[in-house]
């Protein structure tokens, strides 16, 4: 009665296929093989578990009870296995590899800088999400590092303060509002105005506070940028635009009033990744990163 060889997962994988086709033909077509070769395939497993898994008519394969029993292990195995490998690449990622996640642009201008001069052999990935996709996103692995509006009140996470954006209104010399001192972002609601949509959470911010304003969008920034220049339409800026760009030149920038124009960032961190991580969260705790 010995025991059987090694089952490869490659017959598991030619096994549920051929379940779920009905047919070695099929099954092959599925899997870009040869008829042949899925027939050896499933005979060999047989040979190897001692047992006949299927019911072999003209046209047609069915599982027999055998079957049944080998395919919901084979489900589990093979699934496993895809688990194990995505896990294994994942964590080798991790360690070549330094991701973050900003839920706005203006954060990842100075630190994916920072972080490239802290660790030159790590490659440094980024990407702009929502809160709530950033935070599943941070607990499933994918970001080392989130940049968030609020500390993230979980456990085993290190939070530190990053930094400030205040939003202004930018508009043209000639607008009706461009005189006054301070405004509130209902006082612009209802006309139309350029905007960037690759901005994060302040783009739904946006959306939400001047519902009855007909955005103009654009992609690129740098088209962005340019329209601004040559347009007579009203846009954003931000204090960290103008430290990085410049403040516009012939337009009139009015601090807006609102509570939500006014944020703080915090940078957080998985606690395991601290140590990892020291040099950068040194700086940024120290207040280099605090102007962005």
């Amino acid at each position: 009665q010995g025991g059987f060889r090694m089952i490869e997962i490659y017959q598991l994988v030619q096994l549920l296929s051929v379940a779920k086709n009905g047919t070695l033909s099929k099954a092959a077509e599925e899997l870009h093989l040869t008829q042949p070769s899925v027939s050896r395939s499933i005979q060999k497993l047989e040979e190897e578990l001692q047992v006949t898994l299927f019911e072999r008519q003209k046209n047609k394969i069915t599982l027999n009870r055998n079957g049944e029993l080998a395919l919901e292990y084979a489900k589990r195995i093979v699934s496993e296995t895809e688990d194990m490998a995505e896990h294994i690449r994942a964590l080798d990622r991790s360690l070549h590899t330094i991701t973050v996640g900003s839920c706005a642009p203006a954060p990842l201008w100075d630190s994916i800088q920072l972080l490239s001069s802290l660790y030159p052999d790590m490659t440094i990935s980024y990407d702009i999400k929502d809160h709530d996709k950033l935070i599943q996103g941070f607990i499933d692995k994918t970001y080392q590092i989130i940049i968030l509006t609020a500390p993230l009140e979980e456990p085993d996470t290190y939070s530190v303060r990053y930094g400030n954006e205040n939003l202004f209104f930018s508009l043209p010399p000639g607008h009706a509002l461009a005189g006054q001192k301070e405004l509130h972002l209902k006082d612009m609601d209802g006309e139309t105005m350029l905007l960037h949509s690759k901005i994060g959470f302040w783009y739904s911010m946006h959306i939400e506070k001047m519902p009855s304003t007909h955005f103009l969008l654009q992609d690129d920034y740098l088209t962005f940028s340019e329209l601004v220049k040559a347009s007579a339409l009203p846009s954003f800026t931000s204090d960290i635009m103008m430290r990085r760009e410049g403040r516009p030149e012939n337009r009139a920038i009015i601090p807006i009033l609102d509570k939500e124009v006014h944020v703080t960032y915090y940078c957080v961190c998985h606690c395991e990744d601290k140590h990892k991580l020291t040099a950068f969260l040194d700086r940024t705790e120290k207040g280099n990163a605090d102007t962005l």
